[in-house]
C-alpha cells in the first residue's frame, strides 16, 4: 500500500503533486466559462425585462424569465445524464472535450438571439455545460490526484466556477452585450489546445486494456523521473495498487440493479442524496440566477449591479476557504458548520425580505447593509461547506462499480 504523503511542504506546487495541480487548473477553464455564462445571466435579466435598456430587440416578461431560470436545471439535468453515462464509454478526456460544445453554442445564441425562443436555448445549453463539469470533471480530478491533496484539488472546481461568475457579474454591467459572447467564445477554444497536453486519466486506460498507455500516464501525473530509485518505487507500488483495484473491479460481473441494493451501496446513496438535497436547499443556484432582481425587490439602497459584484467576491473567498479547510478538518464537519449557517442566514434573509413586501415598517436605516451582510452570509457559508464539498464525497464514498 502506498504511504499517505505529507503536503505541508511545497503544497499543490511540490513536484509530485505539480502536474496534477496543472491538469486540474487546465480542466477548470471550462468550468471558469460556465461560471461566466451563469454570472452573466443575472445582471443582464433585469435588463431583459426593460423597455429601456434591453439590448435586444424584445423585452422579456416574468413568465419568459421564469423558463429562462428554469431551463438552465433542465440542461444541468440533461448534462448529468448524458455526460455521466458517455464518459464510461469513451472516456473522461474525450468527454472534457465535449462539455465545451454547447457553451460554444451557448454564445453563439446569445449573440444572434431574435427572440426568447434563443435565450431559452442558451440557457439549456449553458445547464447542459454545468451538468457535464459537475459529472465529468470531479471524476477526472479523483481519477489523477494523490489522496494527499484530492479534497483541495477537487475543491478548485468550486473556486474557479465562482471566479467565472463573478467575471460575468462585471462584464455583464460594463460590457456591451455584441463584445461578451464573441470575447468568452474564445476561451473553450484555449481549453481544447491545453487539454491535447495532458494524458487520459490512468484508471481509465487500465479498464480499457491499455496498460502501457496508463503506465505512461500515471508517470506524468506523478511527475516520475526514472533516475530517481524513491520515484521508482513510488510509481511501482502506486501502479500495482491501482492494477489490482481495476482487476477487482473487472472480476466481478457487470452493473446489474441489485448492485446499487447492497448495504454499502444504499449507504453511500443515501449519504449522497441527503447531502445534494441539502445542497439544492440552499437555494443558491436560484439565488444567484435572480440576484440583482432580488436585491432590487428588498429595495437595498445600493445598485443592485453593486451588490452582486460584491456576492461574486464573497463567493471566491468562501471557496478559498473550502481549499485550506477541506482536507485539515474533514467533510463532514465542514458539512454540518455549512448546513447550520447557511439555513439560519437564509431564514434571516426571508424574515427581512417578507417585513420589507407585506408590512409597513420603516427598515430604511437597514436597507443600506443588511440585505447585502445576510445575502453574503448565505452565499459565504454555502461555498465553505455544502456547495463544494459533495463534489469530493460522492467520489469517495460510492463504491467504485457504481460510481
Amino acid at each position: 500500500m502506498v504511504a499517505k504523503k505529507d503536503i505541508s511542504a511545497g503544497g499543490f506546487f511540490s513536484r509530485e503533486f505539480r502536474m496534477q495541480a496543472l491538469a486540474a487548473a487546465s480542466v477548470n477553464i471550462i468550468t471558469y466559462c460556465n461560471g461566466i455564462s451563469i454570472g452573466w445571466f443575472a445582471p443582464m435579466l433585469a435588463k431583459f425585462q426593460s423597455p429601456t435598456e434591453t439590448p435586444l430587440n424584445f423585452v422579456v416578461n416574468v413568465g419568459e424569465s421564469s423558463w429562462m431560470g428554469a431551463l438552465i436545471g433542465v440542461g444541468g439535468l440533461t448534462g448529468n445524464i448524458f455526460f455521466g453515462l458517455l464518459m464510461d464509454v469513451i472516456g473522461r478526456k474525450a468527454c472534457i472535450y465535449l462539455v465545451a460544445v454547447p457553451h460554444m453554442c451557448l454564445w453563439v445564441l446569445v449573440y444572434f438571439a431574435p427572440s426568447v425562443e434563443f435565450l431559452y436555448a442558451a440557457r439549456f445549453a449553458s445547464g447542459m455545460t454545468g451538468g457535464g463539469t459537475w459529472s465529468v470533471i470531479p471524476i477526472f480530478i479523483g481519477e489523477i490526484a494523490d489522496p494527499a491533496i484530492r479534497g483541495r484539488i477537487t475543491a478548485l472546481f468550486t473556486l474557479t466556477l465562482n471566479v467565472g461568475m463573478m467575471t460575468g457579474y462585471i462584464i455583464s454591467s460594463h460590457v456591451s452585450y455584441h463584445i461578451i459572447p464573441v470575447s468568452v467564445i474564445l476561451l473553450p477554444v484555449l481549453f481544447l489546445l491545453i487539454e491535447t497536453f495532458f494524458p487520459e486519466t490512468p484508471i481509465y486506460l487500465l479498464r480499457s486494456g491499455k496498460e502501457e498507455q496508463a503506465k505512461k500516464s500515471l508517470k506524468f501525473y506523478m511527475n516520475h523521473r526514472d533516475s530517481m530509485e524513491k520515484d521508482t518505487e513510488q510509481f511501482n507500488a502506486k501502479f500495482e495498487e491501482m492494477k489490482s483495484a481495476v482487476k477487482r473491479q473487472q472480476s466481478q460481473k457487470s452493473v446489474t440493479l441489485r448492485d446499487y441494493f447492497t448495504k454499502r451501496s444504499l449507504r453511500a446513496l443515501g449519504i449522497g442524496l441527503t447531502v445534494l438535497f441539502f445542497n439544492l436547499a440552499t437555494g443558491s443556484y436560484a439565488l444567484l440566477s435572480y440576484m440583482s432582481s432580488i436585491f432590487v425587490a428588498v429595495k437595498t439602497e445600493i445598485h443592485a449591479d453593486t451588490n452582486t459584484i460584491i456576492i461574486g467576491a464573497v463567493q471566491i473567498i468562501g471557496s478559498f476557504i473550502a481549499i485550506i479547510l477541506v482536507d485539515r478538518f474533514g467533510r463532514k464537519i465542514l458539512l454540518m458548520i455549512s448546513t447550520a449557517t447557511t439555513g439560519l442566514s437564509l431564514a434571516a434573509f426571508g424574515v427581512y425580505a417578507y417585513l420589507v413586501e407585506r408590512t409597513n415598517i420603516n427598515l430604511s436605516s437597514f436597507s443600506t447593509w443588511l440585505p447585502l451582510v445576510l445575502m453574503a452570509l448565505i452565499i459565504l457559508t454555502a461555498n465553505v461547506g455544502i456547495i463544494p464539498v459533495p463534489a469530493v464525497l460522492l467520489v469517495e464514498i460510492l463504491p467504485p462499480k457504481i460510481r
